[in-house]
């Protein structure tokens, strides 16, 4: 693996906050936007359960997920592609999860400053972790279409 194309992922993924991630079930193909936060081969995101991607993922757990930035010019393109599974989190892999996001979300810092909708609404999530199988960064700056994956394991 080119170690400088692994430090360009982790390091767009660091920058990033928005995650798409396509779900599949008993109505067909969902899409949803959800901050996230890297960790290695494994996003980590919080939702509600009763959200159609999160019903969705009890039936088929197997999803895909880009992240990419707005652009207006083809030669702009860049992000990440990944397919993974998706795991509902508990316990210590829980704590982990809302630890990152506190680290990459400064706002969840202090639960005291909170506003109480928000509080209200994070007593209501679970917290899942994508575990990616496959993984590419397209940059269409270096070349049109330019696709490279990324080797997990």
């Amino acid at each position: 693996m080119n170690s400088d194309l692994l430090a360009r992922v982790r390091d767009y993924l660091a920058t990033h906050h928005v995650a798409t991630l396509a779900t599949m079930g008993s109505d067909g193909p969902w899409a949803a936007a959800v901050f996230y936060v890297a960790d290695g081969a494994s996003l980590y995101f919080l939702s509600s359960p009763k959200t159609r991607h999160c019903c969705n993922l009890k039936l088929e757990p197997r999803v895909a997920v880009t992240i990419q930035d707005d652009c207006s010019e083809w030669s702009a393109i860049k992000g990440v592609q990944l397919a993974g599974t998706v795991s509902e989190l508990a316990g210590a892999e829980e704590t982990l999860a809302k630890n990152l996001y506190a680290e990459k979300y400064a706002f969840l810092r202090v639960a005291a400053l909170l506003p109480a909708a928000l509080v209200t609404a994070l007593a209501r999530v679970r917290w899942y972790r994508i575990d990616a199988t496959r993984c590419y960064f397209i940059d269409n700056s270096v070349a049109f279409g330019r696709r490279d994956e990324i080797e997990l394991g």
